[in-house]
């Protein structure tokens, strides 16, 4: 009674891989993002649409704690890229969408908290659709839909980006912006002081949940907030893995078996008044 019978939480799943792709692979979908803190810790803050209801009430118990891990990618194991759930209480994030690829048949994004990017191959004008985001569905969203890969055989080709938080991952091969790897949507920025800096300057925001950017001609840029870039060329330059701790998506791969990159692992954070 002298401090808080409700705390404030931040839940993040661990967001999708990007896909290994022998050809053309998109990037993971972030882990789900929820979170609720008061009003007045976030006026004007990029994440506060997707603030939720209420603080959840608590007691003096054990309450189970899951941080989920980033989904991989093994050309040798399951098709399955897709990050892991992080929960609390009540509070369930669903992990980020597997990007698609010709890798094991399976060129479709995989849905989740958010989508992962389609992937590219197969004739001309080719297009594979993206997972779709908010999967299960809550209020607000936790996610969003990953983009579609293209292939235009002899021209250019391009995985979509995955899904963020706050927008929808950005088909690959579009003209504009010239990337043919889907840009990553973009992840939610919270003030720095609310959930911990983690050396983000107090003053700023820490951003979670970015999309991993699709494989491509020209590699498909990450969604801000830990999602990875995605590959331009092969295991040379393969893609970049999701940031630990902010449920970021793995880059896709490009023209390289084993090109592509995990998705970050996701966190939970507690808040409450002390005394």
């Amino acid at each position: 009674p002298e401090g808080s019978n409700s705390v404030d939480y931040l839940v993040i799943a661990g967001g999708g891989g990007g896909q290994i792709s022998c050809n053309v692979g998109g990037g993971g979908g972030a882990g789900g993002f929820r979170f609720f803190a008061p009003t007045p810790s976030i006026p004007g803050a990029p994440g506060a649409p997707l603030n939720g209801p209420a603080a959840l009430p608590v007691s003096a118990q054990g309450y189970p704690i899951a941080v989920g891990g980033g989904g991989a990618y093994s050309p040798t194991g399951s098709p399955t890229r897709s990050g892991s759930v992080s929960s609390f209480s009540t509070i369930s994030s669903a992990g980020g969408g597997g990007g698609g690829g010709n890798a094991l048949s399976q060129i479709t994004g995989e849905p989740g908290g958010s989508g992962g990017g389609g992937g590219s191959y197969g004739p001309t004008g080719s297009y594979y659709a993206g997972g779709t985001g908010n999967n299960p569905s809550v209020s607000p969203a936790q996610g969003n839909p990953g983009g579609q890969g293209r292939h235009r055989a002899g021209v250019a080709e391009g995985g979509g980006g995955g899904g963020g938080a706050i927008s929808a991952g950005l088909d690959g091969d579009v003209p504009s912006p010239p990337a043919a790897g889907g840009i990553g949507g973009t992840g939610a920025g919270l003030p720095a002081a609310v959930f911990g800096s983690n050396g983000v300057p107090c003053g700023s925001y820490r951003y979670y949940a970015g999309g991993g950017g699709g494989g491509g001609n020209n590699q498909g840029v990450a969604g801000l907030g830990g999602g990875g870039n995605g590959s331009n060329g092969g295991q040379t330059n393969p893609g970049v893995a999701g940031t630990a701790n902010t449920g970021g998506g793995g880059g896709g791969g490009f023209r390289g078996c084993g090109s592509g990159a995990a998705g970050g692992s996701g966190i939970v954070v507690i808040r409450y008044k002390f005394q």
